[in-house]
């Protein structure tokens, strides 16, 4: 069984509003140099679900990544784990792209890169939190799809997805191959072991330009993009406190309590 796994280098989602500053003429918020980047955690997840269908049945995981001056300390995150092999398409006509050109490019690699029985991907990316991509790559792979997944088990050719609900969840089956993205309540993504972490020392990552996978730089990238910003800002947020007064506890109850009856909140 092949599974693909695709993941995204971004800044560290951790790192204070105040690291980044905002220009407003390109739309654009730039990190400061101290930032680091990191795996997304919502892919951290997906390779954690990937690895955890191979440790049941010997499956090959391959990660994928798109991007510009990828970090290899980042991006090998996936073979620390226990992924098999690492696919960067990484160029500077991949940079800046929208949710469209990155899902086309990542199809495209995905295809050259030959047979696959299951896509999994991280249900968002924890910088522009669009959760597109998977859809995307589906879409233009002519995939089924199921999204938001805490629980992947694979049956006869088919897999059985437990899937986050509004209400609690769901329980779907899908006929392989197909398109998994994975939810944060799938768990804890697992810590690199030490010998994974001196295997993946060997291995070396396949790099893709457009040209490898046969697709047209002005489709990709910023070049490629269908979305168009139009206003990128930093929201202001202002609050007010209001202190109850009173002899009693009882007394600043009864005062909170017609303070929102006022206010039409009760």
């Amino acid at each position: 069984m092949n599974i693909i796994v695709c993941v995204k280098q971004i800044a560290d989602p951790e790192a204070p509003e105040e690291s980044f500053t905002l220009d407003s003429e390109k739309n654009v918020f730039i990190p400061s140099a101290k930032i680091t980047k990191v795996l997304n955690p919502f892919d951290e997840q997906a390779v954690e679900a990937a690895l955890r269908i191979k440790d049941q049945s010997g499956a090959k995981v391959t990660a994928f990544s798109l991007g510009a001056g990828l970090d290899r300390a980042v991006t090998k995150k996936p073979v620390f784990m226990g992924a098999d092999e690492l696919i960067l398409l990484e160029d500077e006509a991949f940079a800046d792209g929208d949710s469209w050109s990155t899902a086309r490019a990542l199809a495209e690699g995905i295809k050259k890169n030959g047979s696959y029985d299951l896509i999994l991907c991280g249900r968002q990316a924890a910088d522009w939190n669009a959760g597109q991509v998977g859809l995307g790559i589906a879409n233009f792979l002519g995939l089924p799809y199921v999204t938001v997944a805490k629980k992947i088990e694979i049956i006869d050719g088919k897999a059985r997805v437990e899937r986050v609900t509004s209400n609690g969840h769901e329980v779907v089956e899908v006929q392989l191959p197909a398109v998994i993205t994975v939810s944060n309540e799938l768990g804890q993504a697992r810590y690199p072991a030490i010998k994974n972490i001196r295997a993946a020392n060997k291995v070396q990552p396949v790099v893709w330009k457009p040209s490898d996978i046969g697709i047209d730089p002005s489709s990709v990238g910023k070049n490629g993009r269908r979305l168009h910003l139009l206003k990128l800002f930093k929201p202001v947020i202002q609050g007010t406190c209001e202190i109850m007064e009173g002899e009693s506890t009882e007394e600043m109850a009864e005062n909170l309590a017609l303070t929102l009856r006022r206010a039409k909140i009760l």
